[in-house]
């Protein structure tokens, strides 16, 4: 009985360690059974299930394996999202996604690269990992389906005005060549095209008309859309929204936030459980890089290896916080640090101050301490 459970034991400390190289077209798995067991790698179209599950069960009989030993595989965060860590999961198969930047890469600057060299490396990496080395990469923490669909409207309505302003931007080049000025805004033309006027009082050329009218179509198209996804965004937070509704409300009290602020944050943010500030900080990308080496230490900037989305709505908060906050102790502590500087000095503040304000405002909606000397709204 006691060599049973022992056999018993020792079946079910075996696993299967399986690394996939996502393509478009097809996918290469590279399958080992530990340190010193050997490398099997074979091919599978891409996003076919009942091929992968074919290619654990060949991979089983390969080893030696039990039917029900563990299954560890691994692929890099990418294109494909999370699908198929979910697929996995409910397949019985335990699943890591990483960070591609995380990965070791050859230095040389000439290197051999094939799909099968990079499977290959990452299932010797997983290997490492499941034997206790967890600073090989890192390890990407997968949302549920619900707050990813959560996340879609305000990056759509952070892309829509990036695509207003670039459209702003060519229709005040186009007239700029000229010599008119002061012709667009965000709502559209100042006055109509056939008003305007060329540098010498003459009308606008036939050609650069129906270019500047296109342009303007789409700007009035783009701008629809963001009046409609604003307004969904304030119709979402006023309504009943899950739990996040309560944290987005404490973050719109307080001056300077404001309801896409507050939704960005908390939908990007909210789900995530951070043990402590440094988290929240590196999560944003908001963490600096010194270069030392011997007696030379450099000054580097932030890494920006971390959430695009929530960066740049903290930066946007860090010039608000300064306008509508000016008595808090992050305005006084900018004040001291950067505001006499140049222009160059206090952009560089600002980025020190976004991160400053992200941990606090972490601090606020997550634990309901509130920033030191911070104004709340009188009414929201």
């Amino acid at each position: 009985m006691v060599q049973a459970a022992s056999e018993k034991n020792y079946i079910g400390a075996k696993k299967l360690h399986l690394a996939l190289e996502l393509g478009w077209e097809k996918w290469k798995l590279a399958f080992s059974s530990g340190v010193g067991g050997g490398v099997w790698q074979t091919t599978v179209g891409a996003r076919e299930g009942a091929a992968l599950k074919s290619a654990i069960e060949r991979a089983r009989r390969r080893f030696g394996l039990s039917e029900k030993c563990r299954v560890i595989s691994c692929y890099e965060a990418g294109r494909d999202g999370f699908w198929l860590d979910r697929w996995l999961r409910r397949e019985g198969i335990e699943n890591l996604v990483v960070d591609s930047s995380s990965l070791e890469v050859n230095r040389r600057a000439r290197r051999v690269k094939t799909d099968r060299i990079d499977a290959a490396k990452l299932l010797s990496m997983l290997v490492r990992y499941e034997g206790g080395e967890r600073g090989v990469w890192s390890v990407v923490r997968v949302p549920s389906q619900e707050q990813e669909d959560a996340r879609h409207l305000h990056r759509e309505l952070r892309t829509l005005k990036k695509e207003r302003t670039r459209l702003i931007n060519r229709i005040k080049g186009l007239l700029a060549t000229q010599g008119v000025d002061r012709a667009m805004n965000r709502q559209g033309l100042v006055q109509p095209l056939d008003q305007m006027r060329m540098w010498d009082g003459s009308p606008l050329p036939e050609g650069l008309r129906r270019r500047v009218e296109l342009e303007v179509q789409r700007h009035a198209l783009v701008h629809e859309q963001v009046l409609a996804c604003e307004t969904q965004v304030r119709r979402m937070v006023r309504g009943s929204w899950e739990g996040a509704a309560a944290e987005v409300s404490r973050l719109q009290r307080l001056r300077a936030v404001g309801p896409c602020g507050a939704v960005i944050l908390v939908r990007e943010f909210g789900w995530r459980k951070f043990r402590n500030r440094r988290e929240v900080g590196a999560l944003a990308g908001l963490t600096p890089m010194p270069y030392q080496s011997g007696q030379m230490l450099r000054e580097g900037s932030i890494s920006r290896a971390g959430n695009r989305h929530v960066r740049g709505v903290i930066v946007d908060l860090a010039w608000a916080w300064l306008r509508y906050q000016p008595d808090s102790e992050l305005s006084r502590w900018y004040s001291r640090r950067f505001a006499n500087g140049s222009s160059r000095v206090r952009r560089i503040g600002i980025v020190a101050l976004a991160r400053r304000l992200l941990i606090a405002l972490w601090r606020y909606w997550a634990q309901g301490e509130l920033p030191a000397g911070a104004i709340l709204k009188s009414c929201t």
